[in-house]
């Protein structure tokens, strides 16, 4: 991924809650017809490895899970929030009119050896914590043990699960850096009379961290 320095993010804990926040990776990986991607929710163990371990599962028909080369790295791609950022706000645009559209975003890539495997308690025990995780916000939250064993266990034979140790990991942050102060408020302010989900959460970084 392309980083100029300006926007580069290497502190493991903001790299690391980035990963979680994200609904979903978009795992990359390298087949015998070439590059293969899916999407896939995943689990970040923080403390297994030196970057962190991701964790997650395929369709046991989906190729990818069959055919990836296992001497190649694999990558992980995870999306933070994201907007469009119009000329319009900068005080520079008023000044000289020099200036052009950009997007802000936040971006992790996490590269790593995938290893597949298909061993039912392993199986098991992952989709059950992955489960325990989107469901814990909700006022009854629903868990494997609550459909029929036979059932589940019938589940686990369509997929294949997958550990990538993590062995690089890459974050960028554009939030309009290489702008001056005056051009930088004029973001936040814009993003934020915007409305959005994500214009909110591109402004609250942009505000919120002086690394930024």
């Amino acid at each position: 991924m392309y980083t100029p320095p300006l926007f580069q993010e290497d502190r493991l804990p903001i790299l690391h809650e980035a990963i979680r926040s994200a609904r979903l990776a978009t795992l990359v990986t390298l087949g015998g017809e070439g590059l293969e991607a899916s999407h896939v929710p995943v689990l970040l163990e923080a403390t297994e490895g030196p970057f962190g371990t991701l964790y997650g599962h395929f369709s046991r028909s989906n190729p990818q899970g069959q055919g990836s080369a296992r001497d190649i790295q694999s990558l992980a791609i995870f999306m933070g929030p994201d907007a469009y950022v119009t000329p319009a706000w900068y005080a520079t645009k008023q000044k000289t009119g020099k200036v052009v559209p950009t997007w802000n975003y936040v971006a992790v890539h996490a590269y790593g050896t995938l290893e597949v495997f298909d061993e039912a308690d392993r199986l098991r025990r992952l989709v059950t914590r992955l489960t325990e995780r989107h469901e814990a916000k909700r006022a009854q939250p629903w868990a494997v043990s609550d459909a029929p064993a036979d059932y589940i266990a019938t589940m686990l034979k369509g997929i294949l699960g997958f550990r990538l140790p993590v062995d690089r990991l890459q974050g960028k942050w554009k939030m309009s850096q290489n702008r001056d102060a005056e051009d930088r408020a004029g973001v936040v302010a814009g993003l934020n009379a915007e409305g959005g989900p994500d214009e909110a959460a591109v402004a609250a970084i942009m505000a919120g961290d002086p690394e930024r």
